[in-house]
């Protein structure tokens, strides 16, 4: 049995579409105070695999529900891998990766339950999902170049636009690392029993605020510096585009949801919008590479 590259995309795309859905998902568990609705695991509780008897529990039952059908997206992904012609070595690895990753998703998920919705546990589990994330986009990327008939001409960059470009992908990655701290420092734990991370929340939100600034003050110094070499900027000006947009809406949202007392509705929309800064400072690193 072989597998077109065509259907190996749209169940690549599907594969990453879920792993960004189960983050939106976790994130209005965390925010509804249903971290713990379910108190048990693998079931919700001692005595119910499957329960749904209070809203709490049945938010936090459907997020867990929902993990299975992740599950299958990226099972599916894997085998389409071994099954697609032609074949990759860096297709495979990158979709069994996607698979030890959910895996590991699935026991920290039991960790964060099982310790009381520990800020740790918690943080440790949005980053290994970006993780996935950032897999799934390589594994697209990979099936829509396979597609291609015959690769793309494109222009050469310069060193220096190429290390900017990666610095900025530093940055925003670390913007989202120390944007853990303050969800795990912050309101919002989960549960109104949860522990917090004992920093100061107004100094763990200046150091995340500083890194978004410097990311999207370097990504302006590479948009003008792309503007004056035209064949640059025809590799990399439509990702940067890109990227710049989605980092200016999310950095004002940030700041929009600090002075407006943190609400629930702004914080899903900030770590949806994490996900698609994400997704974007990724396919800039990839446009490096032509």
């Amino acid at each position: 049995m072989q597998l077109s590259q065509k259907a190996f995309l749209t169940i690549s795309q599907c594969a990453l579409t879920f792993l960004c859905l189960i983050v939106v998902s976790g994130a209005l568990v965390r925010l509804t105070g249903s971290g713990l609705g379910c108190v048990d695991w693998p079931g919700c509780s001692q005595t119910k695999f499957v329960d749904v008897s209070s809203g709490h529990s049945a938010i936090e039952q459907i997020n867990r529900l929902f993990t299975g059908v992740v599950s299958v997206a990226v099972a599916a992904s894997a085998l389409g891998a071994f099954l697609v012609y032609p074949r990759r070595r860096i297709t495979i690895w990158l979709a069994l990766c996607l698979v030890f990753g959910v895996l590991t998703q699935v026991l920290l998920g039991a960790l964060v339950v099982l310790t009381g919705l520990n800020p740790w546990s918690n943080m440790a589990h949005f980053l290994v999902s970006m993780v996935l994330v950032a897999t799934a986009v390589l594994l697209v990327e990979q099936a829509k170049s396979s597609l291609q008939q015959s690769p793309n001409s494109v222009a050469n960059l310069s060193s220096v636009s190429t290390r900017i470009a990666r610095l900025v992908g530093v940055l925003c990655g670390s913007a989202i690392v120390a944007g853990t701290f303050v969800t795990g420092t912050g309101p919002h734990a989960g549960d109104e029993k949860a522990i917090r991370l004992e920093f100061d929340l107004r100094t763990i939100t200046r150091v995340h605020s500083v890194l978004v600034l410097l990311c999207i003050g370097l990504t302006l110094v590479l948009f003008v510096r792309l503007k004056s070499r035209l064949n640059e900027w025809q590799r990399l000006g439509r990702p940067l585009e890109i990227f710049l947009g989605a980092a200016v809406a999310q950095g004002a949202l940030g700041y929009l949801q600090y002075f407006s007392g943190v609400p629930t509705q702004m914080v899903a929309l900030h770590v949806a919008l994490a996900i698609a800064v994400w997704i974007a400072v990724l396919r800039l690193g990839i446009a490096t590479r032509g």
